[in-house]
């Protein structure tokens, strides 16, 4: 906590352990224990040092930067992190404990950790009734652009994830109709933009063809031009699906996106 302080973090995590699947259940109920034991001293820590400093911070030389350290500490947010793996009655135990200590927000946390898509949405499913609506939910390592979709979905609101970038330095660009791998040589000579609508520094300025050639080559501006363009899909797709959202066509446009999007030849190893 007092690292993430001292980092000046906007939204502050609570410890937690995120465990691997597949796990036994006894394993999986000590572990949701003890984030939840974590929580408790994170929460009291934050209540502590929103009345004075960190014990590890310089000691203020005047009572202004005491004040300013407490207004610092008061506009920080604090998420609580839901665990239990797959196991749904683990699952609302810890959404029910967590919610009870308060926090600013809530993370569902150890997903996409190696369990089938089907088991991480349940995950999702068993927990949404037991965070508030007036909260940000938070869906923490996801997740392709569909999951994202699917994910907001059942009440997500918020997301991280390393697969823009991950990707792109495996060659891998992220369109409306799925992936595309630009090492492969049918992008040799494709004059075309890595996807046509698309308004990112990258897809102005540079062809497919041309991107494939600095991958080929070794030259790092390649992955730099499509790291620039799978952020600005993702940013762009999120600020789409607000727009659905608002305007109550969301439900159509997920399933159109879904039935469109194709995964090819992605490789995710680093």
């Amino acid at each position: 906590m007092e690292i993430q302080a001292e980092l000046g973090s906007d939204i502050v995590m609570v410890l937690d352990e995120c465990i691997p699947y597949p796990c036994e259940y006894d394993y999986a109920a000590r572990s949701a224990e003890l984030t939840m034991h974590w929580a408790k001293r994170c929460k009291q820590w934050k209540e502590q040092n929103t009345e004075r400093p960190t014990p590890n911070a310089e000691v203020p030389t005047e009572q202004s930067e005491t004040g300013d350290h407490q207004l610092e500490m008061a506009r920080r947010l604090f998420f609580g992190i839901v665990q239990g793996v797959t196991f749904e009655h683990l699952r609302r135990a810890s959404a029910q404990a967590i919610v009870e200590l308060g926090f600013d927000g809530y993370a569902i946390g150890g997903v996409s950790v190696g369990e089938p898509e089907e088991g991480m949405m349940r995950a999702v499913e068993s927990v949404e009734p037991f965070l508030p609506a007036d909260k940000p939910r938070y869906a923490m390592g996801l997740g392709t652009p569909p999951q994202l979709l699917k994910m907001i979905a059942r009440g997500m609101d918020m997301f991280d994830c390393v697969l823009p970038t991950r990707l792109a330095r495996n060659g891998t660009a992220f369109t409306a109709a799925g992936t595309l791998n630009l090492k492969n040589a049918e992008f040799a000579l494709d004059k075309r933009p890595i996807e046509t609508e698309c308004a990112c520094s990258a897809c102005r300025e540079f062809t497919r063809g041309y991107i494939r050639h600095l991958v080929k080559a070794e030259e790092i501006l390649g992955l730099r031009l499509i790291t620039l363009h799978n952020l600005h899909f993702y940013l762009n797709l999120m600020s789409r699906a607000r727009t659905e959202i608002e305007r109550g066509t969301f439900d159509r446009f997920l399933k159109a996106f879904v039935a469109e999007y194709r995964t090819r030849d992605v490789v995710i190893a680093e």
